[in-house]
């Protein structure tokens, strides 16, 4: 079984780091730059807890405010595993910021799940009912996934939450008036998005053009 756990830092771990923490500090003198990283491995142990040495790779981040150390423990190889067409992946920087940090992605995932579509009102009596609720706050993220995916790719809103999305670009006042051959949907000309909606709607028309 591999794992890669974020790792609580202790006054041995920074001083393992430190070489890299002052590489750090020197990289952001030089550049400017706001905030400058380094990522540095070792193998560390516990003194009771840990049965044995295990890799740990550290990120020594300097910003603007202080320095930001921080630390993950993990058996994933640095080499990868044999036959792996990205032998590269488990090096200490890609795998912090890419298998670690995608952690983190889920977790925000989750966040959109809840909090913008609440997908957490499962406050029936039955369990039916709280399963069809959890089915359509996920079919309604798959719709919002595919929009920003299809409709919103290079734009603004092409990382925008779920609720920034519906925010900006769905809750929007419009006129509607109903006559007998048709529906007028009139958007306000001072919507400060119309050209990124109208941009939207181009590409989801051709779509359902290419698939009809």
């Amino acid at each position: 079984m591999y794992y890669c756990l974020g790792l609580a830092k202790n006054s041995v771990l920074i001083k393992k780091l430190e070489p890299a923490l002052a590489e750090a500090r020197a990289r952001r003198c030089l550049s400017g730059a706001p905030s400058v990283r380094v990522f540095t491995e070792f193998a560390y142990q516990t003194q009771k807890s840990w049965s044995r040495a295990r890799r740990v790779i550290g990120k020594a981040e300097v910003m603007t405010g202080g320095d930001n150390p921080r630390f993950v423990v993990t058996n994933l190889p640095v080499q990868g595993f044999r036959g792996d067409k990205d032998p590269t992946r488990f090096t200490p920087q890609r795998l912090y910021e890419e298998c670690y940090c995608g952690r983190g992605e889920m977790e925000n995932v989750l966040k959109q799940q809840t909090l913008d579509l609440q997908a957490d009102r499962l406050s029936t009596h039955y369990l039916a009912s709280n399963q069809l609720r959890l089915w359509l706050a996920t079919f309604a993220y798959l719709l919002m996934e595919r929009l920003r995916a299809l409709g919103l790719a290079g734009t603004e809103l092409a990382q925008a939450t779920v609720g920034s999305v519906r925010l900006k670009l769905l809750k929007v006042a419009t006129q509607v008036r109903v006559s007998v051959r048709r529906v007028y949907a009139q958007l306000s000309s001072a919507y400060p998005l119309q050209n990124l909606f109208r941009l939207c709607q181009e590409r989801l028309m051709r779509l359902a053009v290419a698939s009809g």
